[in-house]
């Protein structure tokens, strides 16, 4: 095959695609063996038109389903009339967004970028240019979660609590303090004049939908208020409606001083932002930081068209109906199966099922068979992250495909 038979890229066979991938990508990804082509809603389709359940979403990605029409619309007006300017000019597209953005945070000004790792190194930078304007040079140190994770580049991975993802890099970043999740006192004992910021995701998506209880999100924010620190919010999983609020924070009603957000931001388009309030928000200048591709016209109207979409038809109620019913039918299986089933866990569609033998991995090859996508995060827990417009109907599908693969 010859570049020049490539225009038509959903043409290929997945044996071509498989080829390709194997001699000129990088190997990175440990890959299913499909070509998905197209999707609609709940749905994708492989190059060879087997339908799929989807429950993962592109990782908590494609918040308002696949290909939603006023998404694709926004995208392809906005294509056909600007793209990308540099963000040394206005952007009315990236002020509107910002606006809406504030108001379902309350926070006060955002940085756009175009992952969650570049927001949460934004909020990094934040952090520790802060701390040494509040309290010196040394008030550089900040503290995460064990089981936590932030991202790929070297701060965030250095801030990501799991030596699995930072041993092949090492040396670190330096400055990383690494707290048990849900143990004030262990956070409390890590506090000193150095720490210039707390971070923490409100639900730990990639370790296995671990929840941080609200009673110790609460806990931080005292913490933070008496000892002069930030706090920050990684919402980059666990933000926008996946839980059934806006952000995952405000299940617990807990406001932080930076939140980081991305994934279902635009619905499939690359986006992140960071917001912050208070001093948090005015801290970087011109000159501290900056993305050239963050907030494009292209990247805001879509993200504009998915919130749109994400309020106008009730998804946020959605994901806490939806997550509540398939939660409950995880733990009826649950009891069905003691032996196999450790628990089940979730909050909105954010949902985990942890085994108690080592089966995680067999069960995502049975359900991609039976066609259902979702992940495996070890060899002991699978996560579900659907798009939050799927129905009682497709969590009791996909729970019917568990029970059958564990008979």
């Amino acid at each position: 095959m010859t570049a020049g038979t490539l225009t038509h890229a959903s043409d290929i066979t997945f044996e071509e695609a498989q080829a390709l991938d194997r001699q000129y990508v990088m190997g990175t990804y440990a890959r299913q063996p499909v070509v998905f082509v197209r999707g609609e809603g709940a749905r994708l389709w492989d190059s060879e038109g087997k339908e799929y359940l989807d429950f993962l979403a592109g990782i908590a990605v494609v918040g308002v389903g696949h290909c939603h029409p006023k998404v694709a619309d926004a995208i392809a007006k906005q294509a056909h009339t600007l793209m990308h300017v540099s963000n040394l000019y206005h952007n009315p597209h990236q002020a509107r967004l910002a606006q809406k953005l504030c108001e379902l945070t309350e926070m006060e000004k955002i940085f756009f970028c175009n992952s969650g790792a570049e927001a949460n190194e934004c909020a990094l930078k934040i952090a520790r240019k802060w701390g040494k304007q509040v309290r010196g040079a040394e008030c550089y140190e900040i503290i995460t979660f064990l089981g936590s994770f932030h991202g790929r580049t070297m701060g965030t991975v250095s801030a990501t609590a799991q030596p699995k993802y930072q041993e092949p890099f090492a040396p670190l970043v330096p400055g990383f303090r690494y707290a048990p999740l849900n143990d004030l006192d262990a956070v409390r004992h890590l506090v000193s004049e150095k720490t210039c910021a707390i971070m923490i995701e409100p639900v730990q998506g990639e370790s296995g939908i671990n929840i941080a209880n609200s009673a110790f999100l609460k806990g931080l924010r005292a913490l933070c208020d008496e000892n002069e620190i930030l706090l920050i919010f990684d919402e980059v999983q666990a933000g926008m409606g996946r839980t059934g609020h806006f952000l995952g924070s405000q299940t617990a009603g807990v406001q932080g001083d930076i939140v980081t957000m991305a994934k279902g931001i635009a619905d499939g388009f690359p986006m992140g932002a960071c917001a912050a309030r208070g001093s948090a928000a005015t801290t970087l200048v011109p000159g501290d930081h900056g993305c050239t591709f963050g907030g494009q016209a292209l990247a805001c109207a879509t993200a504009l068209a998915t919130l749109e979409v994400l309020i106008d038809e009730d998804l946020m109620g959605n994901a806490i109906k939806v997550g509540g019913f398939f939660l409950n039918a995880l733990r009826e299986l649950q009891a069905d199966f003691p032996n196999q089933i450790k628990e089940a866990r979730g909050a909105g569609l954010m949902v985990a099922l942890e085994f108690s033998v080592p089966i995680a991995r067999e069960m995502i090859k049975h359900l991609l068979e039976s066609g259902i996508v979702a992940n495996a995060v070890s060899d002991t827990t699978l996560r579900f992250v659907p798009p939050l417009i799927v129905t009682e109907a497709d969590c009791q599908q996909v729970t019917d495909a568990l029970r059958r693969g564990l008979l």
